[in-house]
């Protein structure tokens, strides 16, 4: 198996981001603060090489590593 790209909660956060959560929402369901789910989105993109969460989106299910 590949090593994944993501961590766990950083999959679990486009997993819910995907679902047309807002950030709020994400960080109500995992029990997190809303920075910390920003902070999560920023790492995830900045290890993609993209700008914006709908690039990150693309490349994620092109990866592999998300699907809808």
């Amino acid at each position: 198996m590949t090593k994944s790209i993501l961590t766990k909660r950083e999959k679990e956060v486009f997993n819910l981001l995907i679902k047309n959560k807002t950030t709020v929402e994400i960080a109500s369901v995992l029990k997190i603060s809303e920075k910390t789910v920003r902070n999560h989105i920023s790492n995830a993109m900045q290890k993609l090489g993209v700008k914006g969460r709908a690039s990150a989106v693309v490349e994620l299910l092109k990866l592999g590593e998300i699907s809808l």
